[in-house]
């Protein structure tokens, strides 16, 4: 719905499950005329249907149930992603994939190696939803308005994640300037927790809206050239001392995907925990089979 607003033109909804997504689409198609906007979307369980799509946006896999951390999805959410991304590389191969399956960092690995695109093409939606929700918590502590707050989190989609105070602005002023070590402690603990703290509220399935609206600046980024920044999960080939996995880092976003990558200047200890996070995704990553 959200990609549909934005006139992110022919849209196409797929999955397995036999007039889900026709029906999703039907629902949508008969909003334009309360909307005023003329959209164009689609449904199919017929994966043959993506054949030439400019932009793939893989959300296949199981939803995280209460108690469950998104590493326990691994083995679960694997063959459907290696499914779904050889498909995308049959029917789609000049297609930016944009990932959003939990567990993300391992997942959007996964995607890129089974298509054998350019890192450029493979990425994962994930940071700036974590941002987003850095910004939001920030903004009801201090009260001021979210428009004021520029977030910053580096790191792993869930509990490696780094929301980082130093390079976080409010008001032009760095937010470790504004609040003390022990209430940024406690900003920091409550924006990783967010995520969990939601589907234990919903008691089934995950959050929704907040997902949707980072998917769709994504797309709208690559499909507007608007070369923005916006925290990505990329492959790293060096970037911040690390080689070899998949992990969120500030990137520029547009027409060819990620069209660059920002490398801010961490301290010592904030370098050695990101090297921390990489070597455990790393480490979880060798349970996968993608041959």
């Amino acid at each position: 719905m959200r990609l549909a607003q934005e006139g992110a033109g022919e849209i196409l909804l797929v999955d397995i499950v036999k007039g889900l997504a026709e029906g999703k689409a039907s629902d949508i198609q008969d909003a334009r005329q309360v909307l005023r906007a003329d959209y164009d979307i689609k449904g199919t369980a017929d994966i043959d249907d993506i054949a030439g799509c400019g932009i793939a946006v893989l959300t296949a896999g199981l939803a995280r149930k209460p108690g469950m951390t998104r590493e326990e999805l691994l083995n679960k959410n694997a063959s459907i992603v290696k499914d779904a991304s050889l498909n995308i590389r049959r029917l789609a191969p000049d297609a930016i994939v944009i990932v959003v399956t939990n567990p993300l960092d391992l997942m959007t690995r996964l995607a890129l190696e089974v298509t054998g695109f350019s890192r450029e093409r493979v990425f994962g939606m994930g940071l700036s939803l974590d941002a987003s929700r850095f910004a939001n918590i920030i903004s009801g502590e201090l009260n001021i308005p979210l428009s004021d707050i520029d977030p910053c989190v580096i790191g792993s989609h869930g509990e490696g994640m780094m929301p980082l105070a130093r390079f976080t602005m409010v008001k032009g002023v760095s937010l470790d300037e504004i609040i003390d070590d022990k209430k940024t402690s406690e900003l920091i603990k409550r924006t990783v927790e967010r995520g969990h703290e939601i589907v234990t509220l919903l008691g089934s399935g995950s959050a929704y809206f907040a997902p949707s609206a980072a998917i769709a600046a994504m797309v709208k980024a690559v499909l507007k050239d608007e070369k923005r920044i916006i925290g990505s999960c990329v492959w790293l080939k060096g970037e911040y001392g690390i080689k070899g996995t998949c992990l969120g880092v500030p990137s520029r976003v547009g027409r060819n995907g990620i069209e660059d990558i920002i490398e801010l200047g961490l301290e010592p200890l904030q370098k050695q925990e990101l090297l921390k996070v990489s070597a455990r995704l790393k480490e979880q990553y060798k349970g996968i089979a993608v041959t």
